[in-house]
């Protein structure tokens, strides 16, 4: 599938920003299944986009733009081929051996409730860890609604968990946990996904996980959708969780009264996006 992507991320202030400084986790790369036809980033303000690489092999884009300005625009779009790979992922960069991704964090950090539903999904699998993580990932997206009013980008996988509902970053901070609850190095995928109804204006980016199978290797898991990794996938960062994986992250002087929104289109390349 030819995919085309736009994420434009706004900033608007009250009063006139003296300056902002950006890391941009935004720009996907190639692997087995996925190809990058072309990609640009643009900001509205001049300013001189800096490139490198993260320890996880992302690519990461910085800048530093002065003020005054009282708006701020982030454009990241593109296009990139993909092939459904049955879920299992090759080709990518690892720099770290598979238990690093058995590290809790505090967006991941381990409840008994949630070792509990670990264990029992499993148990219901039956033989072997790839099983296993297919019974966690239909029961999870059985037993917790999507919903959007509820969390916020530091819910943890406890709170999320307890309340049975939250967006796709918490369906998969949840799976995490999870999953390391059973000895299985899982981590954090942020990107975009292509939905089959039509629908091409989406609200933000999306997330699912990726847990370490032996004798098979990573295999991507989208609890939000309860399905594995499609060609509908596309793999743009990776972390132990959220914040190793955001899109955009920042710092600014001034410019109080911030509001942020963020236009996310996802769409078969060649069929028309809204403007």
């Amino acid at each position: 599938m030819r995919i085309r992507i736009s994420h434009e991320t706004v900033y608007r202030y009250d009063q006139p920003a003296g300056g902002v400084i950006q890391t941009l986790r935004l720009t996907p790369r190639n692997h087995v299944g996925q190809f990058v036809v072309d990609w640009r980033i643009d900001v509205s303000e001049n300013c001189e986009l800096a490139q490198h690489e993260d320890a996880f092999g992302n690519i990461v884009h910085t800048f530093n733009a002065d003020g005054p300005f009282t708006e701020l625009r982030v454009l990241a779009e593109g296009e990139v081929e993909t092939q459904d790979t049955g879920g299992v992922v090759r080709g990518t960069i690892e720099r770290f051996p598979e238990s690093l991704y058995l590290r809790e964090t505090p967006l991941t950090r381990l409840d008994p409730a949630i070792a509990e539903f670990a264990r029992a999904a499993s148990a219901a699998a039956g033989g072997g860890a790839l099983k296993a993580l297919h019974g966690l990932l239909a029961r999870l997206h059985g037993e917790m609604a999507f919903d959007t009013d509820p969390t916020h980008p530091a819910t943890t996988a406890a709170e999320a968990f307890a309340m049975k509902r939250g967006v796709c970053q918490d369906l998969t901070h949840v799976f995490i946990a999870a999953a390391r609850s059973l000895g299985v190095p899982a981590r954090y995928i942020g990107g975009h996904f292509h939905r089959n109804d039509g629908v091409v204006a989406q609200e933000a980016g999306h997330a699912w996980a990726e847990a370490f199978v032996p004798d098979l290797g990573w295999v991507a898991f989208d609890p939000a959708n309860g399905i594995s990794a499609t060609d509908a996938h596309v793999r743009v960062a990776v972390g132990l969780d959220y914040l190793g994986a955001a899109p955009v992250r920042g710092t600014r002087t001034g410019g109080a009264g911030e509001a942020l929104t963020v236009a996310v289109q996802v769409a078969q390349a060649g069929r028309q996006m809204q403007s």
